[in-house]
């Protein structure tokens, strides 16, 4: 009875884990020492956004940053490349047959009806790039899409989210 308990437990916990909506990923120049970087310094020049979002999404890294102890200057040892895009999705569902069935149960003949439903939102992501001040080389790069553009109550929400979880990445952890 213990086995079973466990095992609903570890599944429970694993779903609640596993319910993010976005899909986050990073990558990292194993040559960088990241304990080496104590400053970094925003730029700006490729986030496309109102300044509203904008806003938003720059007071959230450098609060991530904060948290991960470094601080803001003017002579950085990181630059901070922000990029935001979105793209158009298209999702499309379909229902099973339903209706009355007639004589013979359901292989018999009868009536069915089967529904498709379309919809169109656009997906936001942010692309966030940490380059070396010194080589001006790439060193880590974290990416998160799924952001709701097309509401923004789902994006006041979901921005300091998703940036969140694109920086629970930094620093790597070499070696996993």
């Amino acid at each position: 009875m213990k086995k079973y308990l466990l095992l609903t437990a570890t599944f429970i916990v694993l779903g609640l884990t596993s319910c993010s909506p976005f899909q986050v990923r990073s990558d990292y120049a194993d040559t960088a020492n990241f304990n080496d970087y104590k400053t970094y310094k925003l730029r700006i020049d490729d986030l496309k956004l109102n300044d509203i979002d904008k806003d938003r999404v720059l007071n959230e890294i450098s609060k991530q940053l904060q948290t991960k102890g470094l601080t803001s200057g003017e002579n950085p040892d990181l630059i901070v490349n922000i990029k935001a895009n979105h793209k158009k999705i298209t999702d499309i569902e379909s229902s099973r047959p339903y209706g009355m069935w007639g004589w013979g149960g359901p292989f018999g003949w009868g009536i069915g009806m089967n529904r498709t439903w379309t919809s169109n939102y656009n997906e936001g992501a942010l692309i966030i790039d940490l380059v070396d001040a010194k080589t001006q080389k790439l060193v880590w790069q974290g990416i998160g899409s799924g952001i709701s553009v097309d509401s923004p109550k789902s994006k006041q929400k979901q921005i300091p989210e998703i940036i969140a979880e694109i920086m629970a990445n930094y620093p790597p952890q070499k070696g996993k």
